[in-house]
Protein backbone atom coordinates (compact mmCIF):
# COMPACT_ATOMS: atom_id res chain seq x y z
CA UNK A 1 0.00 0.00 0.00
CA UNK A 2 1.01 3.45 -0.81
CA UNK A 3 0.66 6.82 0.68
CA UNK A 4 -2.76 7.53 2.12
CA UNK A 5 -4.29 11.08 1.14
CA UNK A 6 -4.91 13.02 5.21
CA UNK A 7 -6.30 16.66 3.93
CA UNK A 8 -7.17 18.48 1.18
CA UNK A 9 -6.98 22.37 1.44
CA UNK A 10 -7.84 25.21 -1.65
CA UNK A 11 -6.64 28.71 -1.47
CA UNK A 12 -7.88 31.84 -3.53
CA UNK A 13 -4.77 33.03 -4.72
CA UNK A 14 -5.12 36.07 -7.27
CA UNK A 15 -2.22 38.41 -8.50
CA UNK A 16 -2.98 41.74 -9.60
CA UNK A 17 -1.86 41.88 -13.12
CA UNK A 18 -4.34 44.49 -14.43
CA UNK A 19 -2.27 47.05 -13.23
CA UNK A 20 0.30 46.81 -16.25
CA UNK A 21 -2.79 45.23 -18.87
CA UNK A 22 -0.55 41.92 -18.77
CA UNK A 23 -2.84 39.70 -20.16
CA UNK A 24 -4.97 42.18 -21.99
CA UNK A 25 -6.85 41.63 -25.24
CA UNK A 26 -9.89 42.17 -27.05
CA UNK A 27 -12.29 39.99 -24.77
CA UNK A 28 -10.44 40.32 -21.50
CA UNK A 29 -9.15 44.15 -20.94
CA UNK A 30 -8.28 44.09 -17.12
CA UNK A 31 -7.20 40.21 -16.16
CA UNK A 32 -6.13 40.16 -12.87
CA UNK A 33 -4.53 36.31 -13.33
CA UNK A 34 -5.48 34.02 -10.14
CA UNK A 35 -5.56 30.18 -9.14
CA UNK A 36 -8.51 28.53 -7.71
CA UNK A 37 -5.45 26.10 -6.01
CA UNK A 38 -5.44 22.83 -5.02
CA UNK A 39 -3.19 20.83 -2.40
CA UNK A 40 -3.37 17.37 -1.30
CA UNK A 41 -1.38 16.19 1.96
CA UNK A 42 -0.30 12.87 2.77
CA UNK A 43 0.76 10.36 5.51
CA UNK A 44 4.04 10.36 3.69
CA UNK A 45 6.14 13.18 4.74
CA UNK A 46 7.27 15.71 2.29
CA UNK A 47 4.74 14.22 -0.37
CA UNK A 48 1.63 16.54 -1.72
CA UNK A 49 -0.37 16.87 -4.88
CA UNK A 50 -0.63 20.46 -6.12
CA UNK A 51 -2.83 22.24 -9.32
CA UNK A 52 -4.70 24.60 -9.71
CA UNK A 53 -7.06 25.85 -12.09
CA UNK A 54 -6.57 29.35 -14.08
CA UNK A 55 -9.29 31.66 -13.79
CA UNK A 56 -8.49 36.30 -14.28
CA UNK A 57 -10.00 37.47 -11.05
CA UNK A 58 -14.03 37.75 -9.78
CA UNK A 59 -15.44 34.38 -9.87
CA UNK A 60 -12.30 32.79 -8.45
CA UNK A 61 -13.84 31.91 -5.24
CA UNK A 62 -16.82 30.28 -7.46
CA UNK A 63 -14.11 27.56 -8.82
CA UNK A 64 -12.80 27.28 -5.09
CA UNK A 65 -16.28 25.99 -3.97
CA UNK A 66 -16.96 23.50 -6.54
CA UNK A 67 -13.14 22.18 -5.96
CA UNK A 68 -14.04 21.80 -1.82
CA UNK A 69 -17.10 19.93 -2.74
CA UNK A 70 -15.19 17.52 -5.61
CA UNK A 71 -12.39 16.62 -3.47
CA UNK A 72 -14.20 15.76 -0.06
CA UNK A 73 -14.56 12.09 -1.49
CA UNK A 74 -10.63 11.61 -1.53
CA UNK A 75 -9.77 11.89 2.24
CA UNK A 76 -8.12 8.52 3.34
CA UNK A 77 -7.94 7.63 -0.37
CA UNK A 78 -4.44 5.40 -0.90
CA UNK A 79 -2.54 6.75 -4.22
CA UNK A 80 -1.04 3.56 -5.45
CA UNK A 81 -4.74 2.41 -5.53
CA UNK A 82 -5.72 5.60 -6.93
CA UNK A 83 -3.25 5.59 -9.87
CA UNK A 84 -4.49 2.02 -10.69
CA UNK A 85 -8.17 3.30 -10.58
CA UNK A 86 -7.68 6.65 -12.59
CA UNK A 87 -9.56 6.22 -15.21
CA UNK A 88 -12.43 4.77 -12.83
CA UNK A 89 -12.11 7.82 -10.73
CA UNK A 90 -12.14 10.93 -13.63
CA UNK A 91 -15.46 8.70 -15.19
CA UNK A 92 -16.63 8.33 -11.26
CA UNK A 93 -15.99 12.69 -10.66
CA UNK A 94 -17.94 13.50 -13.89
CA UNK A 95 -21.12 11.16 -13.79
CA UNK A 96 -22.16 12.78 -10.23
CA UNK A 97 -25.71 13.36 -11.31
CA UNK A 98 -26.45 16.31 -9.17
CA UNK A 99 -23.42 18.05 -10.72
CA UNK A 100 -23.99 16.92 -13.87
CA UNK A 101 -27.63 18.81 -13.60
CA UNK A 102 -25.73 21.86 -13.39
CA UNK A 103 -23.55 21.69 -17.17
CA UNK A 104 -22.15 17.92 -18.20
CA UNK A 105 -18.32 17.97 -18.61
CA UNK A 106 -18.15 21.84 -18.83
CA UNK A 107 -18.38 24.70 -16.28
CA UNK A 108 -16.44 25.13 -12.98
CA UNK A 109 -17.21 21.65 -11.95
CA UNK A 110 -15.57 20.16 -14.92
CA UNK A 111 -12.41 22.39 -14.50
CA UNK A 112 -12.91 21.45 -10.97
CA UNK A 113 -12.41 18.08 -11.78
CA UNK A 114 -9.28 18.96 -13.93
CA UNK A 115 -7.82 20.59 -10.38
CA UNK A 116 -8.30 17.00 -8.69
CA UNK A 117 -6.81 14.87 -11.35
CA UNK A 118 -3.91 17.12 -12.03
CA UNK A 119 -3.23 17.14 -8.29
CA UNK A 120 -3.47 13.49 -8.11
CA UNK A 121 -0.78 12.97 -10.91
CA UNK A 122 1.40 15.47 -9.17
CA UNK A 123 1.00 12.92 -6.35
CA UNK A 124 1.97 10.01 -8.97
CA UNK A 125 4.97 10.99 -10.34
CA UNK A 126 6.17 12.37 -7.24
CA UNK A 127 5.58 9.21 -5.46
CA UNK A 128 7.78 7.97 -8.78
CA UNK A 129 10.09 10.43 -8.16
CA UNK A 130 9.24 11.50 -12.33
CA UNK A 131 8.17 14.44 -14.07
CA UNK A 132 4.77 13.96 -15.36
CA UNK A 133 5.98 13.78 -18.84
CA UNK A 134 8.32 10.74 -17.80
CA UNK A 135 5.64 9.18 -16.41
CA UNK A 136 3.33 9.24 -18.72
CA UNK A 137 5.64 8.56 -21.82
CA UNK A 138 6.92 5.25 -19.65
CA UNK A 139 2.81 4.30 -19.08
CA UNK A 140 1.68 1.40 -21.05
CA UNK A 141 -0.86 2.09 -24.34
CA UNK A 142 -2.71 -0.18 -22.20
CA UNK A 143 -2.64 1.83 -19.26
CA UNK A 144 -2.74 5.48 -20.99
CA UNK A 145 -6.32 3.93 -22.96
CA UNK A 146 -7.32 2.99 -19.65
CA UNK A 147 -7.22 6.12 -18.06
CA UNK A 148 -9.19 8.00 -21.05
CA UNK A 149 -12.81 7.92 -20.81
CA UNK A 150 -14.04 7.40 -24.28
CA UNK A 151 -17.84 8.31 -23.61
CA UNK A 152 -19.05 10.21 -26.41
CA UNK A 153 -16.30 10.39 -28.67
CA UNK A 154 -16.30 6.91 -29.70
CA UNK A 155 -17.54 7.94 -33.29
CA UNK A 156 -14.26 9.83 -33.36
CA UNK A 157 -11.71 7.59 -31.53
CA UNK A 158 -12.24 4.24 -30.22
CA UNK A 159 -10.60 3.10 -27.77
CA UNK A 160 -8.50 0.18 -30.48
CA UNK A 161 -7.58 2.91 -32.53
CA UNK A 162 -6.25 5.10 -29.70
CA UNK A 163 -3.99 1.83 -28.25
CA UNK A 164 -2.69 1.00 -32.26
CA UNK A 165 -1.42 5.30 -32.51
CA UNK A 166 0.31 4.29 -29.01
CA UNK A 167 1.80 1.19 -29.94
CA UNK A 168 2.95 2.47 -33.47
CA UNK A 169 4.64 4.88 -31.85
CA UNK A 170 6.49 2.54 -29.07
CA UNK A 171 9.40 1.87 -30.77
CA UNK A 172 10.38 5.60 -31.21
CA UNK A 173 9.96 6.53 -27.69
CA UNK A 174 13.66 5.83 -26.58
CA UNK A 175 14.46 8.27 -28.80
CA UNK A 176 12.17 10.66 -28.67
CA UNK A 177 13.40 11.08 -25.60
CA UNK A 178 16.56 11.66 -26.21
CA UNK A 179 15.84 14.41 -28.73
CA UNK A 180 13.55 16.00 -26.11
CA UNK A 181 16.27 15.80 -22.90
CA UNK A 182 18.58 17.27 -25.50
CA UNK A 183 16.72 19.76 -27.40
CA UNK A 184 13.23 20.51 -25.30
CA UNK A 185 10.22 21.72 -27.74
CA UNK A 186 9.98 24.71 -29.65
CA UNK A 187 8.28 27.87 -27.92
CA UNK A 188 6.80 30.68 -29.41
CA UNK A 189 5.87 33.83 -27.25
CA UNK A 190 2.61 36.08 -26.33
CA UNK A 191 4.43 38.25 -24.25
CA UNK A 192 4.97 41.37 -26.79
CA UNK A 193 1.21 40.97 -28.26
CA UNK A 194 -1.13 42.29 -25.56
CA UNK A 195 -3.65 44.68 -26.72
CA UNK A 196 -3.11 47.03 -23.79
CA UNK A 197 0.78 47.60 -24.39
CA UNK A 198 1.77 50.86 -26.35
CA UNK A 199 3.84 50.22 -29.66
CA UNK A 200 6.76 50.89 -28.48
CA UNK A 201 6.47 48.73 -25.70
CA UNK A 202 5.47 46.13 -28.25
CA UNK A 203 7.76 46.65 -31.09
CA UNK A 204 10.66 46.42 -27.65
CA UNK A 205 9.34 43.15 -26.52
CA UNK A 206 9.60 41.99 -29.96
CA UNK A 207 12.61 43.26 -30.40
CA UNK A 208 13.16 40.88 -26.81
CA UNK A 209 11.53 37.95 -28.10
CA UNK A 210 13.81 37.81 -31.61
CA UNK A 211 17.12 38.13 -29.79
CA UNK A 212 15.81 35.53 -26.71
CA UNK A 213 15.46 32.62 -29.79
CA UNK A 214 11.48 32.91 -30.52
CA UNK A 215 10.90 32.42 -34.14
CA UNK A 216 6.99 33.04 -33.63
CA UNK A 217 5.69 35.75 -31.72
CA UNK A 218 1.53 36.30 -31.04
CA UNK A 219 -0.26 39.46 -31.02
CA UNK A 220 -3.68 40.54 -30.03
CA UNK A 221 -6.11 41.85 -32.12
CA UNK A 222 -9.89 42.82 -32.81
CA UNK A 223 -10.25 46.08 -31.21
CA UNK A 224 -10.48 47.61 -34.54
CA UNK A 225 -9.10 47.08 -38.13
CA UNK A 226 -7.09 50.41 -38.21
CA UNK A 227 -5.33 49.43 -34.89
CA UNK A 228 -4.52 45.71 -35.90
CA UNK A 229 -3.21 47.21 -39.41
CA UNK A 230 -1.19 50.33 -37.80
CA UNK A 231 0.31 47.59 -35.22
CA UNK A 232 1.02 43.99 -37.60
CA UNK A 233 2.57 46.88 -40.03
CA UNK A 234 4.63 47.81 -37.28
CA UNK A 235 5.77 44.71 -36.87
CA UNK A 236 5.77 43.64 -40.17
CA UNK A 237 8.69 46.51 -40.74
CA UNK A 238 10.20 45.38 -37.66
CA UNK A 239 10.82 41.48 -38.10
CA UNK A 240 10.83 41.27 -41.90
CA UNK A 241 8.69 39.44 -44.51
CA UNK A 242 9.29 35.87 -43.54
CA UNK A 243 9.40 36.02 -39.81
CA UNK A 244 6.27 34.03 -38.37
CA UNK A 245 3.47 36.00 -36.72
CA UNK A 246 0.20 34.63 -35.26
CA UNK A 247 -2.82 36.75 -34.05
CA UNK A 248 -5.57 36.43 -31.46
CA UNK A 249 -8.86 37.73 -31.30
CA UNK A 250 -9.66 35.96 -27.89
CA UNK A 251 -13.71 34.77 -29.07
CA UNK A 252 -14.44 38.51 -29.71
CA UNK A 253 -15.93 38.73 -33.34
CA UNK A 254 -19.49 37.04 -35.04
CA UNK A 255 -18.70 34.91 -37.98
CA UNK A 256 -19.23 37.35 -40.40
CA UNK A 257 -17.35 39.69 -38.95
CA UNK A 258 -13.85 37.62 -38.55
CA UNK A 259 -14.34 36.14 -41.99
CA UNK A 260 -14.48 39.99 -43.17
CA UNK A 261 -11.47 40.57 -40.94
CA UNK A 262 -8.94 38.37 -41.26
CA UNK A 263 -9.30 38.57 -45.00
CA UNK A 264 -8.53 41.74 -44.72
CA UNK A 265 -5.09 40.94 -42.86
CA UNK A 266 -3.88 38.17 -45.16
CA UNK A 267 -1.50 40.60 -46.51
CA UNK A 268 0.57 40.23 -42.91
CA UNK A 269 1.23 36.39 -44.04
CA UNK A 270 -0.18 34.88 -40.74
CA UNK A 271 0.82 31.64 -39.16
CA UNK A 272 -2.61 31.41 -37.96
CA UNK A 273 -5.70 33.17 -36.28
CA UNK A 274 -6.58 32.31 -33.37
CA UNK A 275 -9.91 31.80 -31.45
CA UNK A 276 -12.04 33.97 -34.15
CA UNK A 277 -15.17 33.11 -32.92
CA UNK A 278 -17.01 31.95 -30.04
CA UNK A 279 -15.44 28.62 -29.26
CA UNK A 280 -18.39 26.39 -28.54
CA UNK A 281 -19.50 27.52 -32.23
CA UNK A 282 -18.22 24.80 -33.73
CA UNK A 283 -19.96 24.77 -37.71
CA UNK A 284 -19.04 29.07 -37.22
CA UNK A 285 -15.41 27.68 -37.20
CA UNK A 286 -15.56 25.33 -39.96
CA UNK A 287 -17.17 28.44 -42.28
CA UNK A 288 -14.20 30.71 -40.99
CA UNK A 289 -11.84 28.22 -41.61
CA UNK A 290 -13.26 27.49 -45.40
CA UNK A 291 -13.39 31.30 -46.24
CA UNK A 292 -10.14 32.78 -44.66
CA UNK A 293 -8.01 30.25 -46.09
CA UNK A 294 -5.46 29.52 -46.75
CA UNK A 295 -4.97 31.03 -43.37
CA UNK A 296 -4.90 28.67 -40.81
CA UNK A 297 -7.51 28.56 -37.82
CA UNK A 298 -6.56 27.68 -34.31
CA UNK A 299 -8.19 27.21 -31.10
CA UNK A 300 -8.97 25.31 -28.02
CA UNK A 301 -7.96 26.94 -24.99
CA UNK A 302 -11.64 27.52 -24.00
CA UNK A 303 -13.08 24.57 -25.08
CA UNK A 304 -14.59 22.93 -22.44
CA UNK A 305 -14.50 19.26 -23.35
CA UNK A 306 -13.22 16.29 -25.33
CA UNK A 307 -16.86 16.72 -27.54
CA UNK A 308 -15.73 20.20 -28.68
CA UNK A 309 -12.12 19.17 -29.74
CA UNK A 310 -14.06 15.88 -31.36
CA UNK A 311 -16.26 18.03 -33.22
CA UNK A 312 -13.65 20.90 -34.33
CA UNK A 313 -11.78 17.90 -35.95
CA UNK A 314 -14.52 15.96 -37.44
CA UNK A 315 -15.68 19.63 -39.44
CA UNK A 316 -12.25 20.45 -40.28
CA UNK A 317 -12.67 23.58 -38.34
CA UNK A 318 -9.10 23.63 -37.23
CA UNK A 319 -5.33 23.50 -38.76
CA UNK A 320 -3.98 23.52 -35.15
CA UNK A 321 -5.41 22.79 -31.52
CA UNK A 322 -4.40 23.81 -28.60
CA UNK A 323 -5.43 21.71 -25.26
CA UNK A 324 -5.32 23.74 -21.87
CA UNK A 325 -3.50 22.43 -18.77
CA UNK A 326 -7.14 23.42 -16.70
CA UNK A 327 -9.89 24.20 -18.91
CA UNK A 328 -10.96 20.43 -19.50
CA UNK A 329 -11.04 17.47 -17.13
CA UNK A 330 -7.49 17.63 -16.54
CA UNK A 331 -4.60 15.03 -17.47
CA UNK A 332 -7.22 12.26 -18.48
CA UNK A 333 -9.29 14.35 -21.00
CA UNK A 334 -5.92 15.95 -22.51
CA UNK A 335 -4.88 12.66 -23.32
CA UNK A 336 -7.74 11.66 -25.54
CA UNK A 337 -7.30 15.39 -27.13
CA UNK A 338 -4.04 14.52 -27.92
CA UNK A 339 -4.56 10.97 -29.27
CA UNK A 340 -7.98 12.55 -31.35
CA UNK A 341 -5.70 15.17 -32.77
CA UNK A 342 -2.84 12.39 -33.78
CA UNK A 343 -6.08 10.03 -35.50
CA UNK A 344 -6.78 13.63 -37.70
CA UNK A 345 -3.19 14.80 -38.60
CA UNK A 346 -3.86 17.85 -36.70
CA UNK A 347 -0.67 19.35 -34.32
CA UNK A 348 -1.33 20.19 -30.76
CA UNK A 349 0.24 23.23 -30.13
CA UNK A 350 -1.25 24.10 -26.67
CA UNK A 351 -1.97 27.52 -25.07
CA UNK A 352 -0.27 28.60 -21.92
CA UNK A 353 1.01 31.96 -19.78
CA UNK A 354 -1.96 32.98 -17.50
CA UNK A 355 -0.77 31.28 -13.83
CA UNK A 356 1.15 28.19 -14.04
CA UNK A 357 -0.16 26.93 -17.58
CA UNK A 358 3.64 26.77 -18.86
CA UNK A 359 4.62 24.91 -16.21
CA UNK A 360 2.13 22.18 -16.44
CA UNK A 361 0.73 21.64 -20.23
CA UNK A 362 4.59 21.55 -21.01
CA UNK A 363 4.42 17.96 -19.96
CA UNK A 364 1.50 17.09 -22.13
CA UNK A 365 3.19 18.28 -25.41
CA UNK A 366 6.48 16.78 -24.18
CA UNK A 367 4.29 13.34 -23.88
CA UNK A 368 3.02 13.85 -26.96
CA UNK A 369 6.41 14.64 -28.47
CA UNK A 370 7.96 11.18 -26.61
CA UNK A 371 5.26 8.91 -26.86
CA UNK A 372 2.55 9.71 -29.80
CA UNK A 373 3.14 11.91 -32.60
CA UNK A 374 6.96 12.36 -32.14
CA UNK A 375 9.05 15.69 -33.00
CA UNK A 376 8.02 17.09 -36.30
CA UNK A 377 8.08 20.93 -37.64
CA UNK A 378 4.57 21.64 -36.69
CA UNK A 379 4.13 21.41 -33.11
CA UNK A 380 5.06 24.58 -31.14
CA UNK A 381 4.02 25.62 -27.56
CA UNK A 382 3.10 29.14 -26.61
CA UNK A 383 5.26 30.90 -23.86
CA UNK A 384 3.97 33.93 -22.01
CA UNK A 385 6.88 35.41 -19.30
CA UNK A 386 4.66 36.13 -16.74
CA UNK A 387 5.13 34.81 -12.99
CA UNK A 388 7.01 32.07 -13.20
CA UNK A 389 8.80 33.42 -9.78
CA UNK A 390 6.07 31.86 -7.67
CA UNK A 391 6.53 28.28 -9.03
CA UNK A 392 8.74 25.34 -7.06
CA UNK A 393 9.79 24.30 -10.31
CA UNK A 394 9.73 27.32 -12.84
CA UNK A 395 9.54 26.48 -16.77
CA UNK A 396 12.66 27.05 -18.15
CA UNK A 397 12.69 28.11 -21.84
CA UNK A 398 16.11 28.51 -23.42
CA UNK A 399 16.81 30.36 -26.77
CA UNK A 400 13.60 30.06 -27.31
CA UNK A 401 12.91 25.86 -26.61
CA UNK A 402 10.96 24.71 -23.40
CA UNK A 403 13.62 22.22 -22.18
CA UNK A 404 11.86 19.46 -20.17
CA UNK A 405 11.89 19.17 -16.49
CA UNK A 406 13.32 16.52 -14.49
CA UNK A 407 11.87 17.69 -11.36
CA UNK A 408 9.63 15.14 -9.96
CA UNK A 409 5.77 16.19 -10.49
CA UNK A 410 3.83 18.01 -12.43
CA UNK A 411 4.17 21.50 -12.12
CA UNK A 412 1.82 23.50 -10.64
CA UNK A 413 3.37 23.65 -6.98
CA UNK A 414 3.83 27.37 -5.81
CA UNK A 415 5.89 28.47 -2.86
CA UNK A 416 3.88 28.67 0.23
CA UNK A 417 5.13 32.10 0.59
CA UNK A 418 3.55 33.33 -2.61
CA UNK A 419 0.07 31.94 -1.19
CA UNK A 420 0.63 33.98 1.38
CA UNK A 421 1.13 37.00 -0.26
CA UNK A 422 -1.26 36.86 -2.79
CA UNK A 423 -3.98 34.79 -1.09
CA UNK A 424 -7.51 36.55 -1.44
CA UNK A 425 -8.57 38.86 0.25
CA UNK A 426 -6.66 38.37 3.57
CA UNK A 427 -3.12 37.76 2.09
CA UNK A 428 -0.36 40.00 2.57
CA UNK A 429 -0.73 42.02 -0.56
CA UNK A 430 -4.42 42.08 -0.86
CA UNK A 431 -4.92 43.42 2.65
CA UNK A 432 -2.91 46.64 1.64
CA UNK A 433 -4.30 47.10 -1.85
CA UNK A 434 -7.78 46.63 -1.01
CA UNK A 435 -7.43 49.43 2.09
CA UNK A 436 -6.49 51.80 -0.74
Amino acid sequence: MGAKITALNVFDVRFPTSTMLDGSDAMNADPDYSAGYLRIDTDQAGLSGHSLVFTIGRGNDVQIAAIKMLVERFAGMDIDEAFKNIGKITRELSSDSQIRWLGPDTGVFHMGIGAVLNALWDLFAKARKVPLWKLLADMSPEEIVAAIDFRYISDAITPAEALAILKKSESAKVENEKILRAKGLPAYTTTPGWLGYSDEKMLDLTKQAMADGFTLIKYKCGKSKEDDRRRLTKVRELVGPDFSIAIDANQVWDVDTAIDWVNSLAEFKLRWIEEPTHPEDVLGHARIAREVAPTPVATGEMASNRMIFKQLLQSNAISVMQIDATRVAGVNENLANILMAAKFGIPVCPHAGGVGLCEMVQHMAMFDAVAVTGHHSKRIVEYVDHLHNHFVVPTNVVNGYYIAPTEPGAGAEMFQASIDEFLFPTGTYWKGALKK
